[in-house]
């Protein structure tokens, strides 16, 4: 087994946060939304934008560049909602997180991945899996479910839906794999 767990050739989707390119398994990805409207929750964390309806089920939005100490992600024409699945506590959790933007589906062998540096990066190593390199660039590929503290996690799954008056509906965006 290799240092980064990586056995098999994986698919990853990946996007970006600031100058950096991220991926996550496509496995753990249900589907891409352009930005929609999000309602904010009173008293979320600062990390949490608010929630969206995405098929009749309220879904927390995270702000992943606030979770990582950079500044708000803009909305622009390219900012994306990615859904993913966590695991939490043993059971399936679906949260989204917000994108600058959204590039491809990419194939990684894991001899072209690497365990995360131990020093000299800005991001918090337990959240990296591995550092991918395809072609002539680096991808971090992030390990979802450690991104989040049990107790971040209890925060986001305890939002009310009673609490939240309206919620909009974003539009759907294929996955081509």
């Amino acid at each position: 087994m290799s240092e980064t767990g990586i056995t098999e050739i994986r698919q990853y989707l990946t996007f970006r946060l600031d100058e950096e390119i991220f991926a996550l398994d496509v496995s753990r990805v249900r589907e891409v939304l352009d930005l929609s409207t999000i309602t904010k929750v009173p008293g979320a964390p600062n990390f949490m934008r608010g929630v969206i309806n995405v098929r009749g089920a309220v879904v927390p939005v995270i702000d992943l560049r606030v979770k990582f100490g950079l500044s708000m992600t803009a909305n622009t024409m390219d900012t994306r909602i990615v859904v993913m699945e966590l695991t939490f506590e043993g059971e399936k959790t679906v949260i989204s997180a917000l994108a600058d933007s959204v590039d491809e589906v990419i194939d990684l062998d894991p001899g072209s991945i690497e365990p995360p540096p131990k020093i000299g990066t800005r991001w918090r190593t337990e959240f990296i899996k591995g550092i991918g390199k395809q072609q002539n660039r680096f991808v971090i590929l992030l390990d979802i479910d450690r991104v989040f503290s049990t107790d971040e996690l209890s925060l986001m799954e305890n939002v009310d839906a009673q609490a939240v008056p309206e919620i909009n509906t974003g539009q759907n965006v294929s996955l081509e794999t």
